[in-house]
């Protein structure tokens, strides 16, 4: 009767029995979650990191200013931007192609070749025999690249004061001008991110490569508070692990360079429709349905599966603790039975109530 009582059966099942009912509900709701472990390490966050293109933005961005310089007719500047970037497959330079080839009018896009991707800057390749460079601000006046003038150094500044995302186009040694663009943000992401904050995450953070008045302008929309701009891949995995050390922390992205910032976090969580191959394979969690409106559900079902599981191992460890006295006194082994397996009901019907967890702030 005893060793009955003593046998920890419920104790055994009290977590896995939680975790298989939150993971099965997640799915239900379109989130992945690839095991228990991050379905219980997405309760304990109270920080969040965001990156800004694809996930907290539409992840297209649009033309919004054309600005030749001086001497410069527009038609060339976009007619040697849009041959450029139509061979890359960066959102940018893929708004870059499409708007700017919807504003020639009668213009020959020359054709371009010898592409050269230069990571968290920009790009190069050769034009009609000639050297054309695309990138951001940052790029010019590093690595033997010349800097840019002060006409095109003045136009960008403008641009970024009104929050626009801005690429200067080069070819040889004269600067052909600037062009601006601007990205969306969801439409879901203020209201995913007041849910988020009255679960009572208590940081969040919005990293990105763009100037830091371009991601402050974002943030501001979107109702996050502190942006980090200007930052290179390998500075968004430093970032990400400075965060760490303070507090638990979750990096949601959806690129290719986002991947390793995911992978340093404490949970990686990537915007599943519109997220690359790479960024799915390092992910923890995944929002297949490709909405921030599905975080908070995530963070939420983890918060209360920590809890059934709590209660689970209070209530398989308290049978435990009030059986193995009693047989030790007399009870007998019919009811030791009965208490014992009566616990282990209990605690599985407790965790299947995880299937039914509806998220209380989206109602």
């Amino acid at each position: 009767a005893v060793l009955v009582a003593a046998s920890p059966c419920a104790l055994a099942i009290a977590t896995p029995s939680a975790v298989l009912s939150g993971v099965a509900r997640a799915a239900r709701g379109g989130v992945l979650v690839k095991g228990g472990g991050p379905l219980e390490n997405l309760g304990s966050l109270t920080a969040l990191a965001f990156d800004k293109t694809g996930t907290l933005t539409e992840g297209k961005p649009r033309i919004t200013d054309v600005l030749p310089a001086s001497g410069v007719p527009k038609e060339e500047l976009l007619r040697i931007a849009v041959a450029v970037e139509r061979l890359s497959d960066h959102p940018l330079a893929a708004a870059i192609a499409r708007d700017g080839e919807a504003m020639l009018t009668s213009a020959r896009v020359p054709v371009a070749d010898d592409l050269n991707s230069l990571t968290g800057r920009g790009v190069t390749a050769k034009v009609e025999g000639e050297t054309v460079q695309i990138g951001k601000v940052e790029m010019f006046g590093t690595d033997g690249i010349a800097p840019i003038g002060d006409e095109v150094a003045t136009a960008i500044a403008g641009l970024r004061e009104q929050g626009r995302t801005t690429m200067v186009v080069r070819m040889g040694d004269r600067d052909l001008g600037a062009i601006g663009l601007m990205d969306t943000p969801r439409e879901a992401a203020r209201t995913a991110i007041a849910r988020l904050r009255e679960l009572g995450i208590r940081r969040m953070i919005m990293i990105s490569g763009d100037h830091q008045k371009v991601a402050e302008s974002i943030a501001a929309e979107v109702g996050i508070d502190e942006a980090w701009g200007d930052l290179m891949p390998d500075q968004k995995v430093d970032a990400i692990r400075d965060l760490k050390a303070e507090q638990p922390v979750a990096m949601v992205g959806d690129g290719v360079n986002d991947a390793p910032a995911m992978a340093s976090a404490t949970v990686g969580i990537a915007m599943g429709a519109a997220g690359s191959d790479v960024a799915l394979e390092t992910a923890d969690v995944a929002l297949m349905a490709d909405d921030l409106a599905h975080l908070p559900f995530a963070i939420g079902l983890s918060r209360q599966t920590r809890r059934i599981i709590r209660q689970n191992l209070v209530v398989s460890l308290g049978v435990v603790v009030v059986l193995v006295p009693a047989t030790i006194l007399g009870l007998g082994i019919g009811p030791a039975v009965a208490a014992h397996e009566g616990s282990t009901l209990v605690v599985v019907a407790n965790a299947l109530r995880l299937l039914a967890y509806r998220d209380r702030s989206a109602a």
